[in-house]
């Protein structure tokens, strides 16, 4: 080990999530650091992030960490793990920097406090806004007197929090209070920062119920400072998104907007008061106009940092590190703010807690659970078995007040990424038809309902036995871009072998898909995997065939629209479904679920726009007009270093599949479509 080695500051990292690699990105621009590991109790995860960042240790442990004699160590976990792991850092004679917020109860900040202090070590708390560049003018214009005596702070902020992917509920679907603990800490420790230390709070709280796994989703506060009264308001529904605080003076206002980094300051001027409105509101205008897209440029070039606010505190926390000086913000400022949250958190939290314990009631058997059932394929399956008098029960992310009414369903409201849950809604189901999946959002939304989803379906199945599950994938698992337009696609037809490329929606289901298999060929799971073609039936007009995109409100053809395109009925669907429950020789295989009733993507367009009229907006593009934007757009995130939602490879794959050879649904599942293609459009589009 070098001499410059040993004199620099060796920091770990607890935690391999979304914070840690701005940490990293921060850590990695001080000349005097070297971060010499990560740990994480994912340890792929760990080992994905070092190898990214060239980080020499990855493990599951901090204690696996000590033989890299680290002097620092950044806490990048949840809440509630934040005392274990800050005592063990200080056992091991490391400074230590957490995130907000410091702990969940103030006992544990307590503790936290006194091993510190006990261990003669720096504990600081990353109040991240704080650094961010845009409030630090704010506060410098306000402690500089140039809006005199302060009088108020208003915070607004409108967010939102990435789909719950599975695994032990986080804090944000188990704890009530967990939009105030996570993003009110900062409006609070902001306020404190222009007003003074808060010696009241009164906190009002909500549910609107969008987010399931967010109980309450509306959050006001107000907060009795030593120099004013600072008013908080959180949503998780409102929208556009927005960032925004506004501190008044008694000779000015101060407007920040943190998404657009601009900070504007409106002072009393001489004159009439509406002269002095005009005056400020044109100047600031005019400001806007160079300054916003300066910094949409700044922000595209890398210039402007994303999350300034946590970088800075990383690097300022490792300054203060290396001199064993007081870091910015100490555990004492961050305990004053613990004590504030605890009383206002405790009955949200109970509630919630009440509410999550009440799902798990005695269930008693049925015939069958449809997952996926408020969607439209799983509304048509659970109607047909309800038709024919079977019992249902139903797992919904949100109460459908048609199956309340219904005796003969059992709903359940809870998530698919939640384990205790699926085990719970599979023990004494006959038949479980898993339907459910993400149809919509980010790549993480696709991961938590698809991928996490059928995992743990998948073990819930193998622990308590239907008869059978029948598992809904789809034709999107196939390569489309290099498959063969003249041959014949059967269940055997090469599946894609970039999924990454074609994007989350590809990508999640063959991770499903494969996790069925992997239980049907290494421990008999009694399952049946059916790939439908193009679902279609009344209530799916618009949704999209193969080879259309949606964009701006439009529908945009691609090619000429003589292709062929694999659709199917919904009841047709349903009927295979059915099927597959009891064909006696169906577990263990896979079904192509396509009508081979020849119909082009035109003749399909030509009926929609039929039934829609005005309401649909077609426009058809030459492939190689696609092409050539797909090449450009790939070309610009390259350049930005981004991922891009168009590439060529993407529009290769728009090409539909046809040519389906259905001997396989006939033969093993009795599947012909009762009602077909013909039929179907007549039944959906007049």
């Amino acid at each position: 080990m070098s001499i410059e080695t040993l004199q620099k500051l060796r920091v770990v990292l607890v935690g391999a999530g979304y914070v840690a690699t701005h940490h990293l990105a921060a850590l990695k621009r001080l000349d005097f650091v070297e971060v010499v590991g990560i740990c994480d109790s994912n340890l792929e995860a760990a080992r994905s992030l070092a190898q990214r960042h060239d980080v020499p240790l990855a493990t599951s442990s901090l204690a696996e960490l000590a033989a890299a004699c680290p002097q620092a160590v950044h806490v990048l976990t949840p809440p509630s793990s934040h005392k274990a792991i800050a005592l063990a850092a200080l056992d091991m004679g490391c400074h230590v920097l957490v995130e907000k917020p410091m702990a969940d109860t103030v006992a544990d900040c307590e503790a936290m406090i006194a091993k510190a202090r006990e261990k003669e070590l720096q504990l600081g708390v990353n109040h991240s806004d704080l650094f961010d560049p845009v409030l630090m003018q704010a506060l410098e214009a306000a402690h500089s007197g140039r809006i005199g005596e302060l009088v108020s702070v208003d915070i607004v902020r409108n967010s939102e929090y990435p789909a719950y992917a599975g695994g032990p509920l986080p804090g944000s679907v188990t704890q009530g209070s967990y939009p105030f603990r996570d993003l009110g800490v900062h409006g609070l420790y902001t306020i404190e920062a222009f007003l003074g230390p808060v010696a009241e709070l009164d906190v009002r709280y909500q549910s609107r119920g969008t987010d399931p796994n967010l109980h309450f989703d509306e959050w006001q506060a107000q907060a009795h400072a030593a120099q004013g009264v600072g008013r908080l308001l959180l949503s998780w529904n409102a929208r556009p998104m927005e960032n925004r605080l506004v501190v008044r003076g008694t000779k000015g206002i101060i407007e920040v907007d943190r998404f657009l980094q601009t900070c504007r300051i409106h002072r009393v001027l001489p004159g009439p008061k509406f002269i002095g409105i005009m005056v400020n509101a044109f100047f600031s205008a005019l400001k806007d106009v160079f300054r916003i897209p300066w910094n949409v440029l700044r922000f595209a070039t890398g210039m402007l940092k994303p999350s300034p606010g946590i970088q800075r505190g990383a690097q300022e926390f490792a300054h203060a590190a290396r001199n064993n000086a007081s870091p910015p913000f100490t555990g004492e400022q961050a305990l004053h703010i613990a004590r504030l949250l605890e009383p206002v958190c405790a009955e949200p939290d109970r509630a919630r807690l009440e509410l999550l314990e009440s799902r798990y009631t005695t269930l008693q058997p049925v015939d069958a659970l449809v997952t996926g059932a408020a969607g439209f394929l799983g509304r048509r399956v659970v109607a047909r078995l309800r038709e024919r008098g079977d019992s249902v029960r139903v797992l919904v992310r949100r109460a459908v007040p048609a199956y309340a009414a219904d005796p003969g369903i059992q709903m359940v409201v809870g998530d698919l990424g939640d384990p205790r849950m699926v085990e719970h809604v599979v023990t004494g189901a006959r038949i479980v038809y898993h339907v459910g999946a993400a149809m919509r959002g980010s790549a993480r939304d696709f991961e938590a309902g698809t991928t996490w989803g059928t995992r743990n379906m998948v073990s819930a199945c193998l622990a308590h036995p239907p008869e059978r599950l029948v598992y809904v994938s789809s034709m999107s698992v196939f390569d489309h871009a290099g498959r063969d337009p003249d041959a014949s696609m059967t269940e055997t037809s090469a599946l894609e072998p970039h999924p990454e490329w074609r994007g989350a929606y590809t990508q999640t289901k063959l991770t499903a898909e494969q996790q069925v298999l992997d239980a049907i060929n290494a421990r008999d799971l009694p399952a049946v995997i059916i790939r439908p073609g193009q679902i279609f039936g009344p209530g799916a007009e618009r949704v999209t065939p193969n080879g259309v995109i949606a964009l701006a409100g439009r529908w945009v053809a691609i090619g000429s629209g003589a292709q062929t395109i694999p659709l199917v009925y919904l009841e047709d669907v349903v009927d295979a479904l059915l099927q597959a429950a009891v064909a006696p020789h169906a577990p263990g295989h896979i079904f192509n679920v396509v009508d081979t009733y020849p119909i082009t993507q035109g003749d399909y367009l030509e009926r929609c726009k039929r039934k829609l009229g005005g309401e649909l907006k077609l426009i058809r593009v030459p492939a190689w007009t696609f092409m050539l934007l797909g090449w450009g757009v790939e070309l610009l995130g390259k350049i930005l270093k981004r991922d891009v939602p168009l590439t060529r490879y993407r529009v290769r794959s728009l090409r539909p599949l046809a040519g389906f050879d259905t001997r396989a649904a006939r033969e093993g599942l009795g599947w012909t479509p009762r009602i077909g293609v013909e039929g179907g459009m007549d039944a959906t589009f007049g």
